[in-house]
């Protein structure tokens, strides 16, 4: 039973019950009970004015929490000139003015954030209390390849890419650096935020490949300069003696011992040379081209090497062209060098597969495998687990194809085959 029941009901029965009494004792006296008609009536006028003191109130109290509970903080109550009432106005109105101040604060902090989210270059995964991904921004789209919304409510742990493994093991609060396939490095870091009182985590990953690679060029570009520079200029002026003093020098073993020399003169140059060009790499001019001919090309080129040394080299085309915009003849650098390492890394009666479709080339041989320890380091400038290596291979095969946008790794797999996968 509501209030304004109860009142209603109360004051007619009070105001029944004294009528009852008044006509029963005064019923005889009518002057009395004319008089008692009239107090009973202004009695009666009273509660109705005590009825619409109080209910007019609970009113304007409803009206308020109906309000509040659809989220309306523009409504607004006018004075009635009532004291009590109008302090109750009072009160209300600054409390919904408050509450819709900071409401809009809210929705303007929530919307400036979310635009900052989604405009980072970093990228962003909000997960909920079960580690379910639940949003992402488009840096982290990109990062693993989602064009829908099927990421949604997905556990983190069936995401397949490299650096999965890397975010589930992060603790909250903890920052760490990683590589992946040894050329992509990325700065990953596990926070959380309260969602209605509850701690909700989520990750942020910031790739610091180019930034490393651009600094680790720099600094290794101007001690190859340098190096360049002296010794250039050493073996130029070294040359020149050797050449003067082989043409007055009659003892046939002393000349070829100039010989010799002059030559090696030459061989170091032209190491030196091989070094500039890690530095000297230009930007790929890009054109339309089709790289399953172009891989075909090479193959055939290196078929006469692989069975020379007892290989089967093997190309799979599961697509008969495929255009992209490369640098063809930076490409067939790439596509030399791979399968020549490819072809050392394997003793002779093994096989070298060349599988090229629309969206990637991989280059398998089953030859000696790639030590867990070695991985890591492989695309490293001037790193190389070959005796007389020189770790400059590996180095412009990076480059190259991170300048075409294209990704890439190196790494033996489970069965025993060493794979480097291109993805154009």
């Amino acid at each position: 039973m509501s209030l304004r029941t109860k009142y209603i009901t109360f004051v007619v029965i009070v105001h029944a019950v004294i009528i009852f009494l008044i006509f029963w004792l005064l019923k005889e006296e009518k002057l009395y009970f004319i008089l008692s008609e009239v107090l009973v009536l202004i009695s009666l006028l009273i509660a109705i004015q005590l009825y619409h003191d109080f209910i007019q109130p609970l009113k304007f109290l409803m009206t308020g929490i109906e309000a509040i509970r659809d989220r309306d903080f523009t409504v607004k109550f006018r004075k009635v000139g009532k004291l009590e009432m109008d302090q109750l106005i009072d009160v209300y109105n600054a409390m919904i003015e408050q509450l819709r101040a900071e409401r809009t604060q809210v929705l303007e902090q929530h919307y400036f954030l979310d635009k900052l989210i989604q405009a980072s270059p970093i990228a962003v995964i909000i997960l909920d209390f079960d580690n379910n991904i639940t949003n992402l921004n488009p840096k982290a789209r990109e990062l693993f390849h989602f064009k829908d919304n099927a990421f949604l409510n997905r556990p983190l742990v069936n995401v397949e890419h490299p650096i999965v493994s890397h975010l589930i093991s992060v603790e909250n609060g903890e920052s760490k650096t990683v590589q992946i396939n040894g050329v992509e490095t990325y700065k990953i870091q596990r926070s959380f935020f309260l969602d209605r009182g509850f701690s909700r985590p989520f990750l942020m990953v910031e790739e610091l490949t180019a930034e490393i690679m651009e600094t680790e060029k720099k600094a290794y570009g101007k001690v190859i300069r340098m190096m360049a520079h002296e010794i250039n200029n050493s073996i130029g002026a070294v040359n020149s003696i050797l050449n003067v003093t082989r043409s007055h020098v009659k003892d046939p073993d002393l000349s070829e011992a100039l010989t010799i020399a002059t030559e090696r003169n030459d061989k170091l140059n032209h190491f030196m040379r091989r070094f500039a060009d890690i530095v000297r790499l230009p930007l790929p001019n890009k054109e339309a081209g089709d790289v399953i001919i172009l891989t075909d090309n090479i193959v055939q080129l290196m078929s006469v090497q692989a069975r020379a040394k007892g290989l089967n080299l093997t190309l799979i085309k599961n697509a008969k062209h495929v255009n992209r915009q490369i640098d063809t003849e930076q490409m067939e650098q790439v596509l030399v060098n791979i399968i020549k390492n490819a072809i050392e890394a394997c003793v002779p009666g093994r096989e070298i597969i060349v599988e090229a479709d629309t969206t990637s080339l991989l280059i398998r041989n089953n030859g000696a495998p790639i030590p867990e320890e070695v991985e890591q380091r492989l695309f490293t400038p001037f790193f190389s687990s070959k005796p007389e290596g020189q770790g400059i291979g590996l180095t412009l095969i990076r480059d190259i194809l991170m300048n075409h946008g294209f990704t890439f790794s190196l790494k033996t797999e489970e069965g025993g085959w060493t794979v480097f996968r291109i993805n154009w």
